[in-house]
């Protein structure tokens, strides 16, 4: 009977040593998979994150202007035969990406000084105290008027000589003929037209890319929205609001399609 016991205990002693390390083996093989799940978790999520930060940065004041000024360049180009990419490059550069007091209160995207000016004007510290600069009513007439103070003098003739895409030649131009006294102009120029590829726009003029606008009557425009365009960026080109964008075209949201013809106040 003793011996029977004694059988009895010894078995039940292997099956309780048998049976308890399994189940702590199985416990920690949970827990240690339970962990790893929530770091790769935790690591997508924090992947995630990254990833969203990454693509919705917001427009920078450069970008912006690049947005509201790039079609107005082209324009000028194709009449004044001045690389677009040179003319939005003097613009970010004179007017602080129309950030500058020139900008602002005068409309002035170029610095350009009264040299005989008829029109309005404004003061302003440069080289001198309170030199006299040129003040237009929109940022296009500042534009228009860059042009026209290029093309009008002889000292920037030989400019026009180089080639339409040649806008180092133009930067290094503008500097020799006397548009600016900073030595590192041309460099500052080139700059900001390699880096955010200004000379596509030349490309565009030369390749004969040519946005649809027709007017429809003295208030209104008919305009085909094309790559990069927004309403943000067409309310400052054409002197409007969103709002006045929205309103005129019934819509909801500020969403555009390219290919899509809208109308806008002018």
């Amino acid at each position: 009977m003793n011996l029977k016991l004694k059988h009895i205990v010894f078995v039940l002693v292997l099956v309780v040593l048998s049976c308890g390390p399994k189940k702590g083996i199985a416990t920690k093989k949970k827990h240690e998979k339970q962990r790893t799940e929530s770091t790769k978790e935790r690591h997508s999520e924090l992947f995630d994150k990254e990833e969203k930060e990454k693509t919705v940065k917001p427009p920078t004041s450069v970008s912006l202007y690049i947005e509201s000024y790039a079609d107005i360049a082209k324009s000028e180009m194709r009449k004044s035969k001045i690389p677009a990419s040179i003319t939005l490059a003097q613009g970010i550069l004179e007017s602080a990406s129309g950030k500058g007091r020139l900008a602002v209160k005068a409309n002035n995207h170029f610095g350009i000084k009264c040299h005989g000016w008829k029109g309005a004007k404004i003061y302003h510290d440069d080289d001198r105290s309170q030199e006299c600069f040129r003040k237009y009513k929109k940022a296009e007439s500042s534009y228009e008027d860059h042009s026209d103070f290029l093309t009008g003098r002889k000292r920037y003739a030989k400019l026009f000589k180089l080639k339409a895409d040649d806008y180092k030649g133009w930067a290094k131009g503008l500097r020799e003929a006397g548009y600016a006294t900073d030595r590192k102009y041309p460099q500052k120029l080139i700059s900001l037209i390699e880096r955010y590829k200004l000379y596509r726009y030349d490309d565009e003029v030369l390749s004969g890319k040519i946005v649809q606008k027709v007017r429809v009557d003295s208030g209104v425009m008919r305009y085909v929205v094309i790559k990069g365009d927004t309403l943000y960026s067409l309310s400052k080109r054409y002197n409007t609001t969103v709002d006045a964008i929205k309103n005129l075209n019934n819509f909801d949201s500020n969403d555009l399609v390219v290919g899509q013809e809208i109308m806008i106040p002018n």
